[in-house]
């Protein structure tokens, strides 16, 4: 099928001899540091690989090291590993602290995780991912970025769109798609593409759009992007969308080919709505939330005197035995799958409380009473070691030169708690 795409960008392309000579090179690759955690600037005092910045991304690189997760620093969250131009995208949004915020496609959650930077653990961040065992993979990456104030959940957009009327502030669109971006990344988007898949992609991505047209506020904004370059995707979407919803406005569009830019491929289009009316749930209904139980509160508060510096505030709620710190304008759940809601903090069981990987991975590494900071050490720690102890008691947060990457309880050594999921 291969040859029936090329012609197809021959067609397309005015610049088609270079862009057919640039599928013979490497792809680009790059990471985006988690401001979360970490600013750029002291990122780049610590790399261990060779930093360029992105043009389209304040906290955006290229790289050439061809395997940037192997340092500990990705396993302590301090950045994302993610292709240039797909970092296009989420600036667009121009997401805020104190917004409602939607990623509708979310996983893996490079995009959402950047919202969720933009918005500094304040408002609502909605992360949705339809597809369990990729919900699973956006959970575990939102918990390795510290994001306390997302949402993870699996739903079809279409469910959504009929309990969240009018809800968001601002809503990303990263749809799937044919993924002609991806050609020098993914051998296997090649191996797939057809036209026939495009004309499937467009129709799907039209059925998305829909059901996230009806989830944004009057005045709020939409962002529709995919990594591909079929113009029936792309900017016939576009088009479509703004014939199809004449409320909404199309205020900007960019695209990114590689022989031109130093990314593989992506396409993004931002959207206004009109602001007349009113939305139908701009209110948070949050009857359906499950109150947090009075002895797991009292478990966390003693155990918190200890394992922080400051108690955490805000409203909890209990989760079968499991205790979270909910985030902003959270609204009734109930009938919705969620994977996480917000921070999960641990559980309580046997008159103890037990804290949570996603606990130690929180921003705000300044609250922990006992951090404790190994080197060489770390990957022993990684693989499921125990490590030496350093003269702390009880539970403390493992780090990596300061930043942490996991749980231990220190006695003779430092038993490991990481999960057994993570272990390298």
């Amino acid at each position: 099928m291969i040859a029936e795409y090329l012609a197809r960008m021959k067609k397309t392309l005015p610049d088609y001899a270079e862009y057919e000579a640039c599928l013979a090179l490497p792809p680009y690759r790059g990471v985006r540091v988690n401001t979360l955690k970490i600013s750029a600037e002291e990122f780049q005092k610590i790399s261990p690989f060779a930093l360029e910045p992105v043009a389209w991304a304040q906290s955006g690189f290229s790289i050439s090291e061809e395997k940037p997760g192997r340092t500990p620093y990705h396993d302590a969250g301090l950045f994302y590993v993610q292709e240039p131009s797909a970092m296009c995208a989420a600036p667009l949004l121009d997401a805020r602290p104190g917004e409602r915020v939607l990623d509708l496609c979310s996983a893996p959650g490079g995009k959402g995780t950047q919202l969720a930077q933009a918005m500094r653990g304040k408002g609502l961040l909605v992360l949705n991912e339809k597809m369990p065992d990729r919900a699973k993979i956006l959970l575990q990456n939102v918990e390795r970025m510290g994001v306390e104030n997302a949402l993870v959940t699996c739903a079809d957009p279409e469910s959504l769109a009929e309990r969240l009327g009018g809800f968001f502030d601002k809503i990303l669109v990263d749809a799937p798609c044919s993924g002609e971006g991806m050609l020098r990344k993914e051998p296997a988007a090649a191996e797939n593409w057809s036209a026939a898949n495009v004309e499937m992609c467009a129709a799907r991505q039209k059925k998305i759009l829909d059901s996230a047209a009806k989830m944004l506020a009057p005045g709020g904004s939409l962002v529709y992007s995919t990594c591909t370059f079929a113009e029936e995707e792309d900017e016939r979407n576009a088009e479509w969308f703004v014939s199809s919803h004449p409320e909404f406005a199309l205020r900007e569009q960019k695209k990114i080919y590689p022989h031109r830019e130093k990314g593989e491929g992506h396409f993004a289009a931002l959207f206004v709505k009109e602001n007349e009316g009113e939305g139908d749930s701009r209110r948070a209904r949050r009857d359906g939330i499950p109150p947090a139980d009075k002895r797991a509160m009292a478990l966390y508060r003693a155990f918190e005197k200890d394992f922080c510096k400051v108690p955490l505030e805000g409203r909890f709620a209990c989760f079968g035995d499991s205790l979270c710190l909910l985030p902003e304008e959270i609204f009734d759940i109930r009938g919705l799958r969620v994977l996480r809601a917000g921070l999960q903090l641990g559980t309580a069981k046997n008159g103890r409380f037990e804290p949570a990987h996603a606990f130690a991975m929180r921003a705000d590494k300044s609250n922990f009473a006992s951090v404790v900071s190994f080197e060489e050490d770390i990957l022993r720690y990684m693989s499921g070691a125990e490590l030496p102890a350093k003269g702390a008691r009880g539970w403390c947060v493992v780090a990596y030169n300061g930043y942490p990457v996991g749980l231990g309880k220190c006695g003779e050594s430092i038993k490991n708690h990481l999960p057994k999921g993570l272990r390298r």
